[in-house]
């Protein structure tokens, strides 16, 4: 499962590594404020989308500091570290990474220093043809003479990376202008929010498969991944930057330029799981869709039993209103330990062993002697099912009937979420009955894609669900492109797959 609901990590468990969260990002222009802990409280809020790294950029008009580094937001920053981030305008970031590996030189926001001045870039998302980026930088550095010429694969470590130095690449431009040249050539899912001394840029791609959305504080503007990090800081929401839209926000106001035609795409997984259940995408709550979800699950797939419990805390929403339909009550059988999330101490093989009990402990008094109905957002490899099926048995459970408020996921994302192989997706290949064996519950159904879809209020031809249906609405590299190193594509060769293209 993501990192964000903290469940076990590569730390704690690499052989059961679910979909990882999209990361978060966070910008501010307000001068006059304390942008740097506006940041902090903005990333705090958007923790769940990425436990890896997290990191503020600020400036004060003539110069960009950036401190950054690994762990946790709260691991990172202290009221000293804040304190000395001063200024009127800044960008902050929460990782996880999908491209590159989770190292401190991969940690957000990139620096870059420009013929101007600096750009600081902080990205949520995955590129598709970083590759083709990557020799694009190599021709402009070589035939610009620039220092970085013959360097360019030993800075492109990620697709943040090839973006800040293409953005720094455009001598003869303003960063405003540079990015309306680059913008254009990206493909793939990005959320952007990058500034220099005086100005917060953001853009979304064509497709708007991740996330972003615009708010106004009294005496300045926000850009965040969710509504949810507007409503901690106090900005009210404005509205959602568009597919295809880039923005820049500085002293003389806000001003918006379209780059691409919008062809809206927005990532369904981000209802499903990634986002808080507070935060609003496409104008619908999205707690109000998981609940929702879980009422037609109990429609499509009802049972006899004695209590509806969810996995916490992904599963809460679809299990309450999987209760609410079915008449069955609602109770809390899993008690979470808030505090296992990301971890840098490798446990023991004795530990590891734990598994799922390092994360989650049954109320006995509870669930033994109950038919239960154990509702969760998805199933992946299926390892931390089958964990937690078997203590539930142990635990006194008399029947144990699993319902997924998602459909199976059979394909591997490229946008921004970073899913198991193909190879190794339990779904890919075997039958929902065979599924239920394997995890070892009494009964297992999943909600189907046109139930799922039909509860965002969403339509279908504007949601990305490539995961679930391996209809992939940007086009991928060739026949190549697996795993999460996007930039060397034939390095995952033996885990090509066949997809299908919607809108290319």
């Amino acid at each position: 499962m993501p990192r964000g609901d903290g469940r076990l990590t590569h730390d704690l468990d690499p052989h059961d590594v679910g979909p990882q969260d999209a990361c978060g990002v966070f910008g501010v222009w307000a001068p006059g404020e304390e942008v740097a802990k506006l940041s902090y409280f903005g990333l705090y809020a958007l923790q769940h989308r990425g436990q890896e790294s997290a990191g503020i950029a600020v400036s004060n008009g003539s110069q960009i500091l950036v401190y950054k580094d690994m762990g946790l937001v709260s691991q990172v920053f202290d009221e000293a570290t804040l304190e000395s981030l001063q200024g009127g305008l800044a960008v902050g970031h929460t990782r996880y990474s999908t491209t590159g590996a989770s190292v401190w030189q991969n940690a957000q926001p990139t620096f870059r220093p420009t013929a101007h001045g600096s750009v600081a870039l902080a990205h949520n998302g995955n590129l598709t043809n970083t590759a083709e980026l990557t020799d694009l930088l190599e021709k402009r550095t070589a035939e610009s003479g620039s220092e970085l010429a013959g360097r360019v694969r030993e800075i492109a470590t990620s697709d943040t990376a090839v973006m800040a130095s293409l953005l720094a690449s455009y001598e003869g431009l303003s960063l405003e202008e540079a990015a309306l040249e680059m913008l254009p050539q990206l493909r793939g899912a990005f959320s952007l929010v990058f500034m220099d001394n005086d100005t917060l840029y953001a853009a979304r791609d064509p497709q708007g498969i991740r996330p972003l959305v615009l708010g106004r504080l009294e005496r300045g503007w926000v850009v965040a991944s969710e509504t949810a990090a507007l409503d901690i800081v106090g900005a009210s929401f404005i509205r959602e930057i568009e597919p295809g839209e880039f923005i820049a926000v500085d002293a003389d106001g806000l001003r918006h330029h379209r780059f691409a035609e919008p062809a809206p795409k927005g990532c369904v997984f981000e209802f499903v799981y990634l986002a808080r259940p507070d935060t609003q995408i496409s104008d619908q709550r999205v707690f109000s869709v998981r609940s929702e979800i879980g009422r037609r699950l109990a429609a499509e797939a009802p049972v006899e039993a004695d209590l509806v419990i969810p996995v916490p805390e992904s599963g809460t929403p679809a299990a309450i209103g999987y209760a609410e339909a079915s008449g069955i009550p609602f109770g809390h059988g899993l008690v979470k330990n808030s505090y296992v999330g990301r971890t840098f101490i490798q446990p023991s093989q004795t530990l590891r062993q734990l598994g799922i009990r390092l994360k989650l402990n049954p109320l006995r008094d509870v669930i033994a002697g109950k038919r239960l109905v154990v509702v969760d957002d998805s199933i992946v490899r299926g390892n931390t099912q089958r964990q937690l099926v078997r203590m539930l048995r142990e635990a006194g459970a008399a029947e144990v009937h699993v319902r997924i408020s998602s459909p199976p996921v059979k394909w591997p994302c490229f946008y921004g979420i970073d899913f198991a192989t193909r190879a190794e997706l339990i779904a890919n290949g075997i039958s929902v009955d065979e599924i239920c064996r394997s995890i070892g519950a009494d009964s297992l159904s999943y909600i189907s894609l046109e139930a799922m879809v039909d509860a965002t209020n969403v339509p279908k031809a504007n949601l990305c669900r490539a995961c679930f249906d391996g209809e992939y609405p940007v086009a991928l590299p060739e026949g190549s492109l697996v795993g999460k190193n996007l930039l060397e594509p034939e390095e995952h060769a033996d885990d090509r797959v066949s997809v299908t293209m919607v809108n290319p």
